[in-house]
């Protein structure tokens, strides 16, 4: 019998409905964050630049920084599909590498306008602790939701036990899993707090991808050998 996961039901078209609606007063609140900053920018302006009412503003989100939860989670669901799209056995280091350079890679305007609004958003972070909270509560969903994802890659999904220890199966250790979910993901968020602290472009030396590669190469270079 497969131990395949079964692919997640498809969302109806409500749920997909729901979600771009999200995403697009995220993009809205991005937009303004990064121009005037969140002190200066209120909900009723980016329900306003998204093109809703502020009701449904506030039925999504309930606050302003909150609205842009869905812009960061989008770039953290696609760095954990690539790696979902791998086959178990995978070396782990030169994986998460690679999905990390594909997910964070400009190759056309829309990418790299999407990474440089982020900049903007993390810059905008540094002096607004709300918004600097959306941005923590973000990474660290997303490194719960990569534990799975990692114990996976690393051995049979049912090896993984509660509070360490390996399961009679062998499986990987569910503190190891966990270190490398916690590891990788704070990898990534590094990576692009340092670049947002510079003016190195979306591309090449410096930038969101080559920072990643390099912060996992030296966090979990050890895997490669493990």
């Amino acid at each position: 019998m497969s131990t395949e996961p079964s692919p997640p039901p498809s969302p109806s078209l409500t749920e997909r409905r729901k979600a771009a609606t999200q995403l697009d007063i995220a993009h809205a609140a991005a937009e303004l964050f990064a121009s005037r900053g969140p002190e200066a920018t209120t909900a009723e302006e980016i329900a306003r630049r998204a093109g809703i009412a502020l009701r449904t503003f506030y039925r999504y989100f309930r606050s302003k920084q909150d609205a842009v939860g869905p812009l960061l989670t989008d770039g953290a669901d696609r760095w954990r599909g690539l790696l979902e799209a791998m086959a178990p056995g995978t070396p782990l280091g030169p994986a998460l590498r690679a999905a990390a350079e594909r997910a964070l890679a400009a190759p056309d305007a829309g990418a790299a306008e999407a990474l440089l609004r982020t900049r903007g958003l993390l810059r905008a972070a540094e002096d607004d602790p709300a918004l600097r909270a959306v941005w923590y509560r973000v990474n660290q969903e997303s490194e719960e939701r990569l534990v799975p994802v990692i114990a996976r890659l690393m051995g049979p999904a049912d090896g993984v036990t509660g509070a360490g220890g390996r399961a009679d199966g062998g499986g990987p250790d569910a503190l190891e899993v966990r270190l490398v979910a916690a590891a990788a993901t704070d990898a990534i968020r590094i990576a692009m707090e340092t670049w947002a602290g510079t003016e190195a472009g979306a591309e090449g030396p410096g930038s969101p991808a080559d920072l990643a590669a390099r912060c996992l190469e030296r966090l979990l270079g050890g895997l490669d050998r493990a």
